[in-house]
């Protein structure tokens, strides 16, 4: 059984973040990073079963793999309060994913990962023409917080801080480990689909290199270069700045209210930013969630994804942190429909330069 505690190499305005990896009974990782180190005794584990993975198979006509996981239907769905699997366990209650009474930001294993270390072979039907693979990789939750409570702009500027101190630490883990791309990301309400509303967010090691991601290394690899874009585009499509990055509705915005945070210099990912940048990525990151509840009235259901480089193409990948909201007005979904899923041609209801004015001035 795992359990170590280690101090991260960077410090976050002086302040040190420790890692505790505490290794579960059923076999999981989990990670709890801090300001403070973490050295409370477990509580009761659950040391059910765990499924490995599901697996890839490939689709000749999209050009893409896609991760098939029939044991994901079983996953946790709108629970109570008093069975939230995210909350910290209590003395003589049922265990939780976090087994320790309290935390600053846990990172664990999914339960019901889609991609897995150690995933099985998929079943041979090759005979029938479909190319298949091992869906190796790994699927992490991130807690930002023991409260079941919360965004990222109401869990102020040092938690944003300490939530990118454990990105960068499990980009560079997940890295070293083969994954090809990482992916941070979070889902917010219920447009979006998600089934547990206590703050969290969740990363994805893949072993290939999605679609979306391919086509961004290549064209940047053939010389878009975002960062002249980015001065190019102020200040019509700006939202906000801080700490040498621009906060920004892309002219070419899929979604209405479609919100781009980059570093101003091209940088291949949050890995690369310096203490200033560091403080203005997260500042931005809360900013962006206010300026979105500010004008939808109320929690406003978004995607945020991180897009940094895949692996071997940090020579020319700009990082870009993206929100899609689903929302295109107040109490109004933006629903993708026939023509979205069908084509992948967006029909956008709001003008992004517009969307940006109506973002700037709140």
């Amino acid at each position: 059984m795992i359990d170590r505690l280690t101090k991260l190499p960077n410090l976050i305005d002086g302040k040190t973040v420790h890692r505790r990896h505490f290794q579960k009974a059923d076999g999981r990782d989990l990670l709890l990073y801090g300001y403070a180190p973490h050295t409370e005794t477990p509580l009761m584990q659950d040391s059910s079963e765990v499924a490995k993975g599901g697996e890839l198979r490939w689709h000749p006509l999209r050009r893409e793999w896609n991760v098939y996981a029939p044991h994901r239907q079983n996953r946790t769905f709108k629970p109570s309060a008093a069975d939230n699997p995210l909350a910290p366990s209590q003395a003589g209650g049922p265990p939780t994913e976090i087994p320790f009474t309290d935390f600053e930001l846990a990172v664990f294993e999914n339960k019901f990962t889609s991609l897995h270390a150690q995933a099985l072979a998929p079943m041979d039907i090759s005979a029938q023409g479909v190319e298949m693979a091992r869906a190796k990789g790994r699927c992490d939750v991130i807690v930002y917080s023991p409260k079941p409570v919360g965004n990222l702009y109401s869990l102020g500027q040092d938690k944003r801080r300490l939530i990118l101190a454990a990105w960068i630490d499990r980009y560079k883990a997940l890295f070293d480990a083969g994954s090809e791309y990482v992916l941070p990301f979070e889902n917010r309400g219920d447009a979006v689909g998600v089934t547990l509303s206590h703050p969290h967010g969740q990363i994805y090691a893949f072993p290939f290199v999605p679609q979306v991601q391919r086509s961004a290394a290549t064209a940047f690899a053939q010389g878009y270069d975002l960062e002249q874009a980015l001065k190019t585009i102020k200040p019509d499509y700006t939202v906000a700045s801080a700490g040498d990055l621009t906060a920004f509705c892309p002219p070419y915005a899929r979604f209405p209210f479609e919100v781009w945070i980059a570093p101003d210099m091209r940088m291949s990912g949050p890995w690369d930013f310096n203490e200033t940048q560091l403080d203005g990525f997260a500042h931005l990151l809360g900013d962006i969630t206010r300026r979105y509840d500010e004008y939808f009235q109320g929690s406003t259901d978004y995607m945020l994804s991180l897009h940094a480089a895949p692996r071997g193409a940090d020579d020319s990948f700009h990082f870009t942190a993206q929100f899609y909201p689903l929302l295109r007005a107040p109490g109004r979904v933006k629903y993708l429909a026939s023509v979205e899923q069908s084509t992948g041609a967006f029909t956008v209801d709001v003008m992004p330069e517009m969307a940006a004015k109506t973002l700037r001035g709140l």
